[in-house]
């Protein structure tokens, strides 16, 4: 790794002295050999990076992304998956357990740990709550704990059984685990492919009513109080989920959740052309309740941001959009994504790296001298074009891909590795 040396960044790092300050970083080995205004550096081998204008924050860290490996490494792979997280300033990943076989035992979850130890970006994995998926037996979740399993989850399957949801909260909680639930009551979900609304009445297709991500939410929010536990919601996406987390909260229910990106900026309308990019799950709503999750994340109600990263092969979207999967890719589009709501690149930090840290237990990537480097530089104001040639996954499914994004990520520094694109 070169002596890099980081010239007039803005520091986003609430907890340095030079917070919103602009900065000079100097790196060698990986380290951060020294931190100030203004730094006299010249040595051999020295690469200077023009900064100014650009922030250098903890490097993200995502609470949903799904890949493939192993067993769909087609769609996704651990190195391909993690060059998409690079290239959007993601320096850690909890990784769902959504794979052939699922990560359902320390045998999955040791495998990860062990192929991705090099990589520039930490995987963590999620290990599942319940055996294979099925959400019938409650998984190893103690021996996934020893293993590395920062959290348990069915990715994006439902547990529909309340009595497993409850011991799964308090065998958990007897460890120092957390759960992470997926709110949807799979019996009023249905077989639904959109937001039940407006849109879909016009449309004459299936809805997926709001009611079916709050009675989930109202249940495991009972749960969680009755046992006393952690619980995690992923990837809410209505008005009602919002208020319900919101009043927990003030209750004192140890609750947290988040919100994928695309979730902020889109709404159903853009159903209107069948484009199966736009086909995610829990679906694009109404703009009401896409300004109910910038209140909530304005509020704290809302903890964190996600990609919800879910790669799929052509022939799952290139069909119909009735038999179509769910699911975009998202690694690379969180930044720009975010910084469209107009929320306050502090606040934009906090939820893309400082919070999502939290909620896993995981410390903070220290900003001081003879530390390991571990930060993102970004610009809120350079464009890109996402394309087959900037885009770092096998997979394809996105609705923005030919667009013009606002919001690029500039460098990455983590375990003594950079990535820098110009």
């Amino acid at each position: 790794m070169n002596t890099l040396l980081f010239r007039s960044a803005t520091l986003i790092y609430p907890s340095s002295e030079y917070h919103k300050k602009s900065v000079d970083v100097l790196i060698k080995d990986g380290k951060i050999v020294e931190l100030s205004v203004n730094i006299d550096a010249n040595m051999e081998g020295l690469q200077v990076i023009n900064s100014e204008g650009c922030y250098l924050a903890p490097g993200f860290f995502d609470l949903n992304a799904s890949f493939g490996e192993p067993g769909y490494e087609t769609r996704e792979d651990l190195i391909s998956g993690t060059l998409a997280a690079v290239a959007g300033g993601f320096t850690g990943l909890a990784l769902q357990p959504s794979t052939h076989p699922p990560v359902h035992s320390k045998s999955e979850v040791s495998y990860i740990v062990n192929r991705s130890s090099s990589f520039l970006a930490d995987i963590h994995p999620l290990g599942c709550i319940s055996q294979g998926r099925e959400g019938k037996d409650l998984a190893e979740l103690y021996d996934m704990k020893l293993a590395g399993a920062v959290a348990f989850t069915d990715g994006n399957r439902p547990i529909n059984d309340s009595g497993l949801m409850s011991r799964a909260l308090l065998y958990a909680k007897g460890f120092g685990g957390l759960v992470f639930s997926y709110p949807e009551d799979s019996s009023v979900a249905g077989k639904g492919k959109m937001n039940e609304g407006i849109v879909s009445t016009f449309l004459g297709m299936k809805g997926i009513p709001n009611l079916a991500e709050e009675i989930a939410i109202s249940r495991d929010l009972y749960l969680a109080e009755y046992n006393d536990s952690r619980i995690h919601f992923s990837t809410i996406s209505s008005a009602g989920s919002v208020r319900l987390i919101r009043e927990a909260k003030a209750k004192g229910t140890r609750v947290t959740c988040d919100v994928a990106a695309h979730h902020l900026v889109l709404t159903d309308e853009v159903l209107k052309g069948f484009d199966t990019n736009y086909k995610v799950k829990p679906p694009l709503r109404a703009k009401e309740d896409v300004d109910a999750l910038l209140e909530g994340l304005r509020d704290g109600t809302i903890d964190a941001i996600v990609s919800q990263h879910t790669p799929h092969e052509i022939e799952f979207k290139d069909v119909e959009f009735e038999i179509a999967s769910f699911g975009i890719i998202g690694l690379q589009t969180v930044l720009p994504l975010a910084l469209k709501t107009g929320l306050p690149i502090e606040l934009l930090v906090e939820k893309l790296a400082v919070n999502p840290r939290k909620i896993l237990n995981l410390p903070l990537p220290p900003l001081e001298e003879g530390q390991v480097a571990n930060f993102v530089l970004f610009s809120e104001d350079l464009e890109w074009v996402f394309e087959a040639s900037s885009n770092k996954s096998k997979s394809a499914n996105s609705p923005f891909m030919g667009q013009i994004l606002k919001g690029r990520v500039l460098a990455v520094c983590n375990n003594e590795q950079f990535y820098y694109q110009q």
